[in-house]
């Protein structure tokens, strides 16, 4: 969700700013996924990498998530949304995790679209963390190195219990893929757009649901009519 900043840049407003209009933007496209029965909608929502920015706007973004995270259950709870993270949740502030796992549970029983916030989140933390997991459980005998293969290390990734995802969507124009699931997104389509986050709303996600439609996702294999 790339250009808040730049965003509240070319208005003249605050940094702080940019992240509130960007917030509008997720409530309206986790509405639209739901519409549409979307099953998954994972948003980077703050990168590992993102602890480095200047501290005042830190601590800015995860007073907002804390508050977001509270204000909209009962919207969640409406349009029958689960909530989920994926990260380091540990180094998020104690007040922003006791939230996340209130507005967890307030939504577990919903059956509709599954939410999923990558929260301190980066990919190679994450192929660490998974690594690491895979060493203990040589160490202690439960696992041997052979049966080690692709689905040994995606049952213990952040997203064990979820599908990979079909499309990736960058919105401002960012040409790279930032750290972001990169194990999961091995044949994901990718969608880049100029639009800024927190003006990406139903009109652009439509456009770029619409573009992955017309794709013809062959994962390595040879497509329709194009055989020797």
């Amino acid at each position: 969700m790339d250009g808040n900043g730049r965003w509240a840049r070319q208005r003249g407003l605050p940094r702080v700013e940019g992240h509130r209009a960007g917030a509008e933007s997720v409530r309206e496209i986790v509405r639209v996924s739901g519409e549409l029965g979307i099953e998954y909608l994972t948003l980077y929502a703050f990168s590992s990498e993102n602890w480095n920015r200047p501290r005042a706007e830190v601590a800015a973004l995860m007073r907002l998530l804390e508050f977001y995270l509270k204000q909209e259950i009962p919207e969640l709870k409406r349009n029958n949304v689960r909530l989920a993270a994926i990260g380091r949740l540990h180094e998020l502030p104690l007040r922003a995790q006791k939230q996340l796992d209130r507005s967890i549970d307030a939504l577990r029983a919903n059956t509709g679209l599954t939410l999923v916030l990558a929260l301190s989140y980066g990919a190679r933390a994450e192929l660490v963390d998974a690594v690491r997991g895979i060493a203990r459980e040589i160490k202690a005998g439960r696992l041997d190195v052979s049966d080690i293969d692709e689905q040994a290390i995606s049952q213990r990734l952040y997203t064990r219990a979820m599908p990979d995802p079909d499309l990736l969507i960058r919105t401002s124009g960012e040409l790279r893929l930032s750290n972001f699931l990169l194990w999961q997104i091995s044949y994901a389509e990718l969608y880049v757009t100029e639009t800024l986050w927190p003006a990406f709303r139903r009109a652009e996600y439509l456009a770029a649901l619409e573009a992955f439609r017309r794709r013809q996702r062959r994962f390595g294999q040879v497509g329709p009519g194009e055989e020797a």
